[in-house]
């Protein structure tokens, strides 16, 4: 038996709605976009919106260009630098053995 509520799975504002209620839907435009793995999207933009230069592929997240025959480059990915690589890359050998030495000479009293 089904209880007393008469509007049981709508939610408030449901029933069919048609453009008279919605109001006019703007202009849009379709632009292809093609990444350098040949993967193309297609966006869609409001008819006086400015449209990006570049748009990045839903597939593989490479960055997606407008002409087809000379997309743009990949990002360059570089490995993860530890503290010790910056360290090194900041310092020479001869540098560090000067600080350790002078660590040293304070931790023993010498200093």
């Amino acid at each position: 038996m089904a209880s007393g509520n008469a509007i049981r799975g709508s939610r408030v504002g449901a029933g069919p709605m048609g453009e008279a209620e919605r109001g006019e839907s703007a202009p849009r435009i379709r632009i292809s976009f093609w990444c350098s793995n040949g993967h193309e999207t297609q966006p869609s933009f409001a008819g006086d919106a400015q449209v990006p230069e570049t748009w990045d592929c839903p597939r593989c997240g490479f960055p997606a260009g407008k002409d087809r025959d000379s997309p743009p480059d990949p990002p360059r990915t570089e490995p993860y630098k530890t503290h010790l690589a910056y360290v090194r890359e900041r310092r020479s050998d001869a540098d560090g053995e000067a600080i350790l030495a002078e660590a040293l000479a304070k931790l023993r009293g010498e200093i």
